[in-house]
């Protein structure tokens, strides 16, 4: 009978922990977890290094979640902001230290694996996950997940972690839930040395038509990456927005080397992290920032926490224990990005009605561009400015009631009247020395 019994360890190796998608969510959870020491399987569907659908934006809390020693591979150190709001009232602020870093997905992907690949994960590429199944016949014990592969390969791990982006299977397992989908189109122009020397080391906002839209541009070497982003059902309106914008920038004579679109998904509030034995992560979970819609820290932090919590699920003797561990997770979840989504939804929602005002603020109000500055750079999180700064309470409160009692043409022209005004008043960022600008979005 002992023999009969001897483990399926025996028979085929069980992981500790699988991770499902080799994006900053997966590869910062099999870090997490292979720098604990277990056995970890990180699996790629597509082959290394691909290209993603990403502004690339490497902000404060990005930076702040790389691994030891990790090397971010910068294509710009961007220290100039350019707001517009749709093309009109153009101001640029500028910082006298870096606000954020560029890179481009395809190496900073690349390099995030490679680092959990020397923490001991092991990598698989060109493998897709069609299920996962913590019940049944593929399933030798309770303390076991199988994964099932396309062609019928079955995988085995005391724990999941699905981080296969934002239409994830694995999400799909667990059950998120989602009360936010976006488009995002984006086009990679390569530009001539003179259009890339007036790009470099400044970026453009540009607050768009359709409500809480807005378009970007990065500068990255001698490539812009130019994208707009609305919500989903408004297909051809997004598009129509990319191409103005494009032409509005002077760029529509230059051919892009890559076009692509993405949907991006933020989950509701009570959407869940986790069944059994398999945890979310990332734009897997619906995971990131709902107002400027940005994911990559929300992936790095929330890959992190769910390589850690793999681990102590991995360990689990029993349900019971399992679901302690799950829950323990979406706790810490919640606790920190959590909070950072609910500030940023109460945002988004007066932005949506009122994106004069944002403009506004944060082109003629010192504070609200110190507080933009102090998160791009990491020394706050929109969370922690509201939590801990009475006055950026009072100002959110203010901004609310304004944007709902002022909905009427009227106000809204006052606000750009305001706007116009800050355009042509001098006023410097905080900083010693630093000073704003009315250099011009366009090349």
């Amino acid at each position: 009978m002992s023999g009969e019994n001897s483990s399926a360890d025996d028979v085929q190796q069980v992981w500790d922990v699988v991770v499902v998608g080799a994006g900053p969510a997966g590869a910062s959870a099999a870090y997490a977890a292979a720098v604990a020491g277990r056995r970890v399987l990180l699996l790629e569907k597509a082959e290394l290094p691909r290209y993603k659908t990403c502004g690339g934006g490497i902000i404060g809390p990005s930076r702040d979640s790389l691994p030891p020693g990790f090397e971010l591979p910068l294509r710009d150190r961007v220290n100039a902001v350019t707001f517009s709001n749709n093309g009109r009232f153009t101001r640029t602020r500028r910082s006298r230290q870096m606000l954020f870093g560029l890179i481009n997905r395809p190496e900073f992907d690349q390099q995030l694996v490679e680092h959990a690949q020397k923490a001991g994960a092991e990598l698989r590429t060109g493998v897709t996950v069609q299920r996962v199944e913590q019940h049944g016949s593929a399933v030798p014990d309770r303390r076991t997940v199988a994964v099932v592969l396309q062609g019928g390969e079955t995988l085995l791990a005391r724990a999941v972690v699905g981080a296969d982006g934002s239409a994830s299977r694995i999400g799909a397992h667990v059950g998120v839930k989602l009360d936010q989908v976006d488009l995002g189109l984006e086009a990679e122009i390569p530009v001539p040395e003179t259009v890339a020397e007036d790009w470099r080391g400044r970026v453009l906002i540009d607050w768009g038509p359709m409500r809480g839209s807005y378009g970007w541009v990065f500068p990255k070497g001698d490539t812009l990456t130019v994208g707009v982003i609305s919500a989903r059902g408004e297909g051809a309106a997004t598009k129509r927005y990319l191409e103005e914008f494009v032409g509005r920038l002077g760029l529509a004579g230059f051919e892009p080397s890559i076009s692509s679109g993405h949907l991006t998904r933020c989950r509701a509030d009570d959407s869940p992290l986790s069944r059994g034995r398999v945890l979310v992560c990332g734009d897997a979970a619906g995971l990131l920032e709902p107002w400027t819609r940005e994911g990559i820290s929300f992936a790095l932090r929330s890959g992190r926490l769910a390589g850690e919590w793999a681990v102590r699920i991995a360990e689990a003797h029993d349900a019971v224990d399992a679901r302690r561990q799950a829950l323990n997770y979406a706790f810490a979840i919640k606790a920190g990005l959590g909070v950072e989504m609910s500030v940023g939804k109460t945002m988004l929602a007066i932005f949506e009605r009122r994106p004069g005002l944002f403009h506004a603020a944060l082109t003629g109000f010192r504070p609200a561009w110190n507080a933009f500055r102090e998160i791009t750079q990491g020394k706050t999180t929109l969370g922690e400015l509201v939590r801990t700064h009475p006055m950026a309470q009072r100002g959110l409160a203010a901004l609310d009631r304004r944007a709902a009692a002022t909905a009427d043409p009227a106000a809204a022209t006052g606000t750009a009247e305001t706007a116009e005004a800050a355009e042509a008043d001098e006023q410097h960022d905080g900083e010693p020395g630093g000073t704003t600008g009315n250099r011009p979005a366009s090349s």
